[in-house]
């Protein structure tokens, strides 16, 4: 039995995950769970699946008995938790940079990480990478466009010339220039194709998702960022492409299930039946690919500045990002404030080469008080 780690288990991409460990009894015991503050469904999490230990992540939000689970609370419990259990394999669903010290942590124990994190590869992908080559953990994405590259690839990475990573455009896609200065919070987390949580369907309609993605990729792939272009494609079929050396080109399709590309990571390098039904294509009557709109979307121009300036930041972008997306998701700011902010801690950082962890940790920190100071001022 393979010993599996979910954390982040409430939240979507953790449900998702357990759904498809539940259809492997035979081959997978859970054996730690988190959340950060949904308590509730841990503790149904925990009746069905019985593992050694939880974590809440957030203080004060543990409510009573877990049964024989031993409780961690607080960020550094979950890496105790990390440290003390026996894992095989870790599904990381926790979104945000609050994932990084975890992923260290677990890159410490495990054999096979399943990550559909972005944010910690952003901040410190040379770090994880390099420790997972040094400890022999296959780093397996989750993400359904990394995952889709992580299969085009295969064996051919010395062969790779380009990385194609597609996005549906988002909520906002076809919305005219003009009607981007009054975008509610309920226009922006109404994502067409895929059901997320509020902070990444943001990033979707900024499009920031697919910028972290990019920086994502560089680290995941070892590929230079200027040879990872972005396609919008509304159709949301291919799910992304790769270009060797000799001009082919490969492209994986596929449904808009995140059960998907979170069994493969899990049951990598077999494949299984999924029991979920593949695109008619029959029925598909266009698939269409255009580059996005860097005037409309300029969050992607600022997360390529961030992966091409490298160092520290990519942190900073990403700490200045999520500040920002929560004081818009929380009503404090407008929409377009959200890349003015970003742009303007990117231009006030002096960045660090070959940072170190701790040079990460400070330059995250310190984008995030600068971008509250910049709302403040404005209030």
């Amino acid at each position: 039995m393979e010993k599996i780690a979910v954390l982040g288990s409430t939240g979507s991409i953790g449900t998702s995950g357990l759904d498809v460990i539940s259809r492997f009894p035979d081959r997978f015991k859970v054996c730690a769970l988190s959340t950060n503050i949904n308590t509730g469904l841990l503790r149904e999490q925990v009746k069905k699946f019985k593992p050694k230990a939880v974590c809440i992540r957030e203080a004060g939000k543990n409510d009573g008995n877990w049964g024989r689970a031993k409780v961690y609370e607080g960020e550094q419990g979950l890496c105790r938790m990390l440290e003390d259990m026996e894992i095989d394999t870790v599904l990381v669903g926790i979104a945000g940079s609050s994932a990084l010290l975890p992923v260290l942590t677990a890159l410490e124990k495990v054999k096979k990480m399943a990550l559909a994190n972005k944010e910690a590869l952003v901040m410190a992908g040379d770090i994880i990478m390099k420790k997972a080559l040094k400890n022999k953990v296959a780093v397996v994405p989750v993400d359904s466009e990394h995952s889709a590259i992580f299969q085009c690839i295969g064996n051919n990475r010395k062969d790779l010339r380009k990385i194609f990573l597609t996005g549906s455009g988002g909520p906002l896609l076809k919305l005219k220039k003009s009607g981007f200065r009054h975008i509610t919070l309920k226009q922006a987390v109404n994502h067409p194709r895929w059901k997320m949580g509020r902070k990444i369907s943001v990033d979707s309609a900024t499009m920031m998702n697919k910028g972290l993605e990019v920086i994502e990729a560089r680290w995941l792939f070892d590929v230079d960022i200027k040879d990872i272009k972005i396609l919008i494609h509304p159709e949301a079929v291919v799910h992304s492409m790769v270009e060797f050396s000799d001009g082919a080109m490969l492209a994986q399709l596929g449904a808009c299930d995140m059960r998907i590309p979170i069994q493969y990571a899990l049951t990598y390098p077999d494949r299984f039946s999924s029991g979920i039904k593949a695109p008619e294509l029959s029925k598909i009557k266009n698939l269409s690919f255009y580059n996005p709109d860097l005037s409309r979307f300029p969050c992607i121009g600022l997360a390529y500045e961030a992966g091409k300036r490298a160092g520290t930041y990519p942190s900073i972008l990403n700490a200045s990002n999520e500040v920002a997306v929560k004081e818009f998701i929380e009503g404090r700011i407008r929409y377009m404030d959200i890349p003015k902010a970003i742009e303007k801690i990117m231009g006030l950082h002096r960045g660090i080469k070959g940072p170190r962890l701790g040079d990460i940790l400070d330059a995250d920190k310190w984008a995030r008080i600068k971008t509250r100071e910049i709302f403040e001022c404005c209030r």
